[in-house]
């Protein structure tokens, strides 16, 4: 889609948005509509959650992908009865009928423009993170959301899982922590960084030029096609704008922080002769507060500080307060307490929470969990037109936080952001890098003209 079809769009959903009922003072149906903008990998997972656990019936199917049109459609066809529509495009979806709710699974470098244009015509949105590429795309979202009314849930769904409610219950909450004064977030995994692609012809079934949307129009490789995109800077943040941000967005929900006064950061990459990748497969970030200092570290290289038993035991946030120290991942906790007194260790595929005993077999349970109370959360949202636990305006502090990350890494200086004035104080060369280059031919949603 170009920018002459952009700005078609923007008037059809308009007119759609005109025409088409308000959820404002009515019941949204028990058995709300979806359409899903990106059928690959994570459009999947979120459909599968809507239908299974939230009753929803998905009527629209949108990708430039045929492959994954057909793996998405088989997959629904496990779910439901009816047969969704296909699309190449959202703007055709939308034209032919406005579902009640729009997912949103896109590369980070398509979420902003679909999702905008689904607000427009009236449909609450499901979204993955980052919310956008860049930080100005972000504001555009929220300004959307305020604007048409939307319900936006951003799929930050650690704010959903059971374990890190606990932890935020019985240690935060509690003050068994004491005062907090650092919160580290961390990442030692691979995450695929590893050998090179070479350019090949785009296969018939794959419209990259669609694919490609407003980002470069690089040369393909086939590992763009599915998950392999996230390599590449062009289409997203890294492993900061991927992993970060859900660690970082779940610390700030567990402590109830805000925006970070400052942002710094280093890294690079320190191994280029066995990846084609640009994203750092090291980076240290540095989240600043009134009263606590956030940190977030990946590496992709090298064994991970400590033993581990699963994949996620090297993904987490630790949380170091006077009383105590809490290191939390998505399957365990371990509570060490200041001075004397025992070590205290959890694990949710434990029957009895002790990790010598966990099943590492049913490590989809937790997901499963997860993801239902996402849903369900979303659900309850729209029936009260409130906000989600993961709204979009808390999915844009943490996705622009670890954009802004990445500001500071390319300029080599900290980086105060003001989402007032929506610049970076002081320091024009950074505020321009809030917002990336469109390609020629596409227009940047405006947050003051949604």
């Amino acid at each position: 889609m170009n920018r002459r079809s952009f700005v078609s769009t923007l008037a059809t959903a308009g007119a759609v948005a005109a025409t088409a009922p308000r959820l404002f003072g009515r019941s949204p149906s028990p058995s709300p509509t979806v359409g899903v903008v990106g059928s690959g990998w994570y459009g999947g997972v979120n459909l599968s959650s809507l239908v299974r656990y939230a009753g929803a019936r998905v009527t629209a199917l949108v990708d430039v992908n045929t492959r994954h049109l057909a793996k998405s459609l088989d997959l629904v066809a496990g779910l439901q009865t009816e047969v969704p529509r296909t699309f190449s495009h959202y703007d055709a979806m939308l034209a032919d009928a406005v579902p009640d709710i729009v997912i949103v699974a896109t590369p980070d470098h398509w979420h902003a423009l679909p999702a905008i244009a689904a607000m427009q015509a009236g449909a609450d949105v499901f979204l993955e993170k980052p919310i956008g590429v860049d930080v100005l795309e972000g504001e555009a979202l929220v300004a959307a959301a305020r604007k048409y009314g939307s319900v936006v849930q951003v799929n930050t769904q650690r704010r959903s899982w059971p374990i890190y409610a606990k932890v935020k219950e019985a240690f935060i909450e509690s003050g068994r922590l004491g005062d907090i004064g650092t919160v580290e977030t961390y990442c030692f995994i691979g995450m695929g960084r590893g050998g090179s692609s070479a350019v090949v012809p785009v296969p018939a079934h794959l419209d990259y030029d669609q694919w490609t949307g407003p980002a470069p129009l690089l040369p393909f490789k086939a590992r763009k096609e599915d998950r392999g995109w996230r390599r590449y800077q062009a289409y997203g943040n890294g492993i900061v704008g991927d992993m970060a941000v859900h660690q970082v967005d779940v610390a700030r929900w567990m402590l109830g922080l805000g925006w970070p006064t400052r942002i710094s950061s280093t890294g690079g990459i320190r191994f280029p002769e066995d990846s084609d990748a640009t994203t750092t497969d090291h980076q240290h970030c540095v989240f600043e507060y009134p009263n606590l200092t956030m940190t977030w570290e990946h590496r992709t290289w090298g064994a991970p500080p400590r033993p581990s038993h699963h994949w996620s035991d090297n993904w987490g946030v630790r949380l170091i307060g006077t009383a105590g120290t809490i290191d939390v991942t998505q399957l365990h906790y371990t509570f060490t307490p200041t001075g004397s007194g025992p070590v205290e260790r959890f694990h949710v595929l434990s029957p009895d929470g002790d990790p010598a005993n966990a099943d590492l077999r049913k490590d989809y349970l937790p997901q499963d969990a997860a993801e239902e109370n996402h849903a369900r959360d979303f659900m309850a949202a729209r029936a009260s037109r409130g906000r989600p636990v993961a709204d979009i305006e808390e999915g844009h502090i943490s996705s622009a936080s670890c954009q802004l990350a990445n500001v500071a890494l390319e300029l080599g200086r900290p980086v105060s952001y003001d989402p007032v004035d929506r610049v970076v104080r002081g320091d024009p060369e950074a505020t321009a890098r809030l917002a990336r280059p469109y390609r020629t031919g596409w227009e940047r949603p405006d947050p003051a003209n949604v």
